[in-house]
């Protein structure tokens, strides 16, 4: 099978570091969750995380515990360089760790650390993908970033809208482009 038709079943993630989420953890996680699995009744087989903290990891990890049911999946992880990840706190550092383990590929965009190298690892999943599920609030950054150029390349966005319901939790709401 060629990279078009390969690509045809692989969806990517997007979506905010914990710190800029404005609802909880296990909201996300269960948004995340639900659209993994309408991902997957549609035939999307491979998924690809950034392996950044809160969405990109959490999405890689309901993709593994999914995988235990279902050898069929798979996950690529794509981080923006070797080394990236260990100055965080030993918690995230540890599910970083954990999650490259876990991945049936890991994929560096760059060799090292330079000014674009986020960008380039969101292009290369986006590009590589005929999907995107992003979990978005609606600030200017990488996330903005990557929808929009999902977008213009004319893949589907699969994206929540990360508004207060006034309980704490996520709007359900769903948006696709």
């Amino acid at each position: 099978m060629g990279e078009k038709e390969l690509r045809q079943h692989r969806c990517c993630f997007t979506g905010h570091r914990p710190e800029k989420l404005q609802v909880t953890e296990e909201n996300v996680k269960a948004w995340l969750n639900s659209q993994i699995d309408n991902a997957i009744s549609q035939g999307f087989v491979t998924f690809i995380t950034g392996c950044a903290m809160g969405v990109d990891i959490w999405a890689g990890q309901i993709v593994v515990e999914k995988r235990k049911q279902n050898p069929a999946l798979h996950l690529i992880a794509a981080s923006p360089y070797p080394g990236f990840g260990f100055r965080w706190n030993e918690e995230w550092r540890r599910q970083y760790k954990q999650l490259l383990k876990d991945a049936d590929l890991i994929r560096y965009v760059s060799e090292r650390y330079t000014d674009d190298c986020f960008m380039k690892r969101n292009i290369w999943m986006v590009d590589h993908s005929n999907l995107v599920i992003a979990v978005y609030n609606g600030a200017a950054g990488g996330t903005m970033n990557t929808i929009e150029y999902a977008k213009q390349q004319g893949i589907k966005v699969i994206q929540v809208i990360s508004a207060l319901d006034g309980h704490g939790g996520a709007d359900d709401r769903a948006t696709s482009f």
